[in-house]
């Protein structure tokens, strides 16, 4: 479009300046083809969008086609891991482990939620679901780590009553250092949902915040709008 545009008001230029030779004339539909060009890069520039978004993870690339439906089910996934232990460090002294496994399991709970109750749109003609990242997430991720430590915990706080401390349960460090390898081998893929969604730098919302006063406040994210996008795979410690 913007090519036969172009076209025509630069064959109406020279048609008119043979015809009549004229100065005046000639700066006009100079003018015009100016504008012309400048209206035609502007709606190419706008009208451009991202034709897919390819991503390097542990289980290999996926490609994707950068529908609305799947912005917009990457940007809550992603939004879903991101606030959560899942990605949000806990500390080593503090932080329920009870709670932090619930955290875990609501996500699966929330990543299979779609595609259980009929909502998640059928699967693309060409390249990956944003889906079938999910489950890449679930089944190779997080439901082994809570099918190891979800009943040892329970097994041992149920003997332990009412009130049991985690800090005296016997494999209190061996959790939390697995739980930060979980986070770590999760990193790639809540990033590369933030890419998908169109967030921009997905990796500041993973950090850990600076509650220091005077610290400034994280922007908000915004929409790629343009070219392709290839993201190498995350180094899981930042």
């Amino acid at each position: 479009m913007f090519a036969g545009l172009v076209g025509a008001v630069v064959g109406i230029a020279a048609y008119s300046i043979a015809r009549t030779g004229g100065q005046t004339l000639s700066i006009v539909v100079g003018g015009l083809v100016g504008i012309a060009l400048v209206l035609g890069a502007e709606f190419y520039r706008q009208s451009a969008q991202l034709t897919e978004v390819k991503l390097t993870l542990p289980v290999g690339e996926m490609t994707f086609a950068p529908t609305a439906d799947a912005r917009q089910a990457a940007q809550r996934l992603f939004f879903q891991a991101a606030t959560r232990v899942a990605t949000r460090p806990l500390s080593d002294e503090g932080g329920n482990l009870r709670a932090a496994l619930a955290s875990l399991k609501n996500l699966v709970d929330l990543y299979r939620e779609p595609v259980e109750s009929g909502n998640a749109p059928p699967p693309p003609a060409t390249g990956d679901s944003v889906y079938a990242l999910a489950l890449t997430v679930v089944n190779h991720n997080l439901a082994p780590f809570l099918e190891t430590w979800h009943p040892k915990l329970d097994t041992w706080a149920a003997a332990q009553g009412e009130h049991a401390d985690e800090t005296a349960w016997p494999e209190n460090a061996a959790f939390r250092a697995d739980l930060k390898e979980l986070q770590d081998r999760l990193r790639p893929y809540v990033i590369g949902l933030g890419d998908l969604a169109g967030i921009r730098d997905p990796e500041q919302y993973l950090r850990r915040p600076d509650w220091r006063p005077g610290a400034g406040r994280a922007s908000l994210p915004h929409q790629q709008e343009t070219g392709s996008a290839t993201r190498p795979q995350a180094r899981p410690n930042l």
